[in-house]
């Protein structure tokens, strides 16, 4: 039997609309924005490579990496900075193997990365009823209606949905991969971004808000594109 996801517990998807690039770096950022000193987040990365441990990282990172480790021997997981990361298959066995580690990491933030692929298996296996939230890495522009249907369907499940449209720069996308991206550092995630996810964190900065579309809005967008149309 599954543990009870506690409720204060974000477990975030993030995953790509169409063409859009970008998205394993966001989700580091992510679980970097949610990590301090007291606190290690945990990155799970549904089809990536093996995860390499850092030379820094953090006393808890290296707790939940010990922890990790202890009850799923068979995953390949590493402490890198002020989080944690773990590689799972992008199949039936490794979305099951991704939830127990999740179980593991329960009760701090978690930020499940998945291919595109993959999102109908996760969100119809055991995440679906535990996801909080999720974020989308889309180019708005041209992927505009295929955002929509997406965004929609995940808002009809009770998740919380937030889009950013632009890939991290370089420099920000290797901090993050490394774990070494604290919330409001330079080029990372907007705050409202992470607001809007439900990823509390006391050092919020002035980030740029404009970065991100709200899922309502790509959704009022398609509506006012629909309802232009002649009849």
């Amino acid at each position: 039997m599954t543990a009870a996801w506690p409720v204060d517990s974000p477990l975030v998807l993030v995953t790509s609309v169409g063409s859009a690039e970008g998205s394993k770096p966001a989700a580091a950022a992510l679980a970097c924005a949610g990590a301090d000193v007291d606190r290690a987040t945990l990155l799970i990365d549904l089809g990536g490579r093996a995860p390499r441990p850092t030379l820094l990282a953090s006393a808890e990172a290296r707790r939940l990496e010990e922890r990790l480790a202890a009850h799923l021997p068979h995953l390949r997981v590493a402490a890198r900075g002020q989080t944690c990361h773990v590689a799972a298959p992008a199949d039936g066995e490794g979305i099951e193997a991704a939830s127990a580690a999740a179980t593991v990491g329960r009760g701090s933030l978690v930020v499940l990365h998945a291919p595109p692929e993959s999102v109908q298996a996760v969100l119809g296996g055991p995440f679906g009823a535990r996801l909080t939230a999720a974020l989308l890495r889309a180019d708005v522009r041209g992927d505009r209606p295929l955002l929509a249907l997406v965004a929609r369907d995940l808002i009809d499940r009770g998740l919380r949905v937030a889009v950013l449209k632009r890939e991290l720069a370089w420099v920000p996308s290797r901090r993050a991969l490394f774990g070494a991206l604290p919330a409001g550092a330079t080029g990372g995630l907007p705050s409202g971004l992470l607001q809007k996810l439900a990823v509390e964190h006391a050092c919020y900065g002035g980030a740029d808000d404009a970065e991100i579309d709200s899922a309502g809005a790509a959704e009022r967008k398609r509506r006012d594109h629909a309802g232009a149309r002649p009849r």
